[in-house]
Formats: C-alpha cells, structure tokens, sequence
C-alpha cells in the first residue's frame, strides 16, 4: 500500500490548503470556540474540506481521521489497517495571533506507526515531509542538516510552557551552553529533525493528529519521539487519542 503513495500528491494536497488557509489568513476572519475551549476559525473547516476531499479522490480506500471531522468510535477504527490522520491547521492559536507558526499535517500510519507525513507551513513557506525508507526532506533537503556550534538547543511550546516543563529544561545536563527557542505547532518536532533543536519536551495536553505528520519525519531523521510514561514509542490510534508527555530528541532511545 505504501509503495502506492505518491508524497508529491500529499504535497500538492497540503500546499492547496495552505493556498486557502492563507486567503483567510490575510482576511478579518472570525473566530469561534469548540467545547474544549479551542478556537475554529474558517480556515480550519476550509482546509479540512479541501484536504479529505482530495485524499477520498486520489486513495478512496483508506480511511481518515482528522480534527475536524466527526468523531470516529474506537469500535470502528480499531482494525484500521492503513489510514490518514489529519490536523488541517495545527497551531490554531497561533493562525489567530496572526505569528505565522501553525502548519497543516498530513499523516499516514500503518498499524499504530506514522510511515510518511507532509508539515506545511504556508507562512513560512517550508514544507518538511518524509515517507518509511525514503528519508525526510525540507525543502528538498535530506535532514538532518549537521550542527557543531557549541549549543544545546531545547525548543519549547509558545502557548503552552508549562511548569514540569520548566523543570525539566532545568535538570538537563550538559556542558553545552542551553538555549531555548519558543514555536508553535509541530513545526517543533520539525526543528528537531531538521537537527536545529536537539530536544523537544512536552508535557501539556496533544492529540494524536497533533504529532503524527512531524513524527513520521522525525523517524527518518535518525531521532524518535518517546512515550515518558512508558519510555517506548509514541503510538497511534489508541483507544484514547490523547497523547501521553513524551519527548522528541536526536537520539534514538528505542527501535
């Protein structure tokens, strides 16, 4: 199945919805609460649309799960073999603050493991995106990009710093000088695999939409995302979607 995925049309299909997502972006938009508290916003419907409609086409056989669209019962989902998992706008709060770090995600897992991902990010105009055995890209660039400048590079979330967090990022060893860069969405995880972050932390709530697209990149970056309440893989499609803390680094803890 996989063999059958073209990552050029999964690109073409974030790049669409970032085209759409970047009209209202430049517009005076609305925004709108979910009963979390999380903010909706046109853009996040618009880019779904655009998004599960164009997998549907190209793939009509695999199933999705995304956001944004109604919820999918365990019952149901549990023998999914292949299927999309999608966050049309990761990084809402950052699309509303208007600070140019939010992304679309695009993900396809295979028996509870992401095996390609597309991260766009329309702002910035980068596109990170890999596929199992292929390797992972930005830009066209194979990643990890190699750094040597004496520096322990921590990325944390812009909106959702939390105390543990804090704590963490203090009991860090290392003879290196720390340095800590705040981001939005998964464009976090992406900086890890990009090799311009060494680790990423994360303690506050996600959901699985949330890292699978960044966590396929990252597996094929030489670097893995850990499950801290287990210390194994972070996996997909559980019974509960919510994520578990973990923490995304350079080097491989488990296989």
């Amino acid at each position: 199945m996989l063999d059958k995925i073209d990552i050029q049309d999964i690109k073409k299909i974030a790049l669409k919805a970032g085209d759409e997502i970047m009209k209202i972006y430049k517009s005076d938009f609305k925004v709108e609460y979910k009963e979390d508290n999380s903010p909706l916003t046109q853009a996040d419907i618009k880019a779904n649309e655009i998004i599960c409609s164009s997998l549907k086409k190209l793939y009509p056989h695999i199933p999705m799960l995304s956001e944004e669209n109604k919820e999918v019962k365990y019952e149901q989902r549990k023998d999914w073999e292949y299927y999309w998992c999608i966050d049309p706008i990761d990084g809402t709060k950052e699309f509303v603050n208007k600070n140019g770090e939010f992304t679309v995600n695009i993900a396809l897992i295979y028996k509870s493991k992401p095996v390609l991902g597309v991260v766009y990010a329309p702002v910035l105009n980068d596109i990170y995106y890999s596929k199992q055995d292929y390797g992972a890209f930005k830009n066209g660039i194979k990643l990890p990009i190699k750094r040597d400048d004496g520096i322990y590079i921590i990325v944390a979330s812009k909106s959702h710093l939390s105390d543990e967090t804090k704590q963490f990022i203090d009991n860090i060893k290392t003879i290196k000088e720390k340095k800590i860069i705040p981001m939005g969405s998964s464009l976090k995880i992406c900086l890890v695999a990009e090799g311009k972050a060494d680790i990423y932390p994360r303690f506050a709530p996600t959901m699985e939409w949330d890292t699978a697209a960044a966590h396929a990149i990252i597996l094929e970056s030489d670097a893995n995302i850990i499950d801290m309440k287990n210390n194994e893989n972070l996996l997909y499609n559980k019974e509960n979607l919510l994520n578990n803390s973990f923490i995304v680094s350079r080097r491989k803890f488990c296989e």
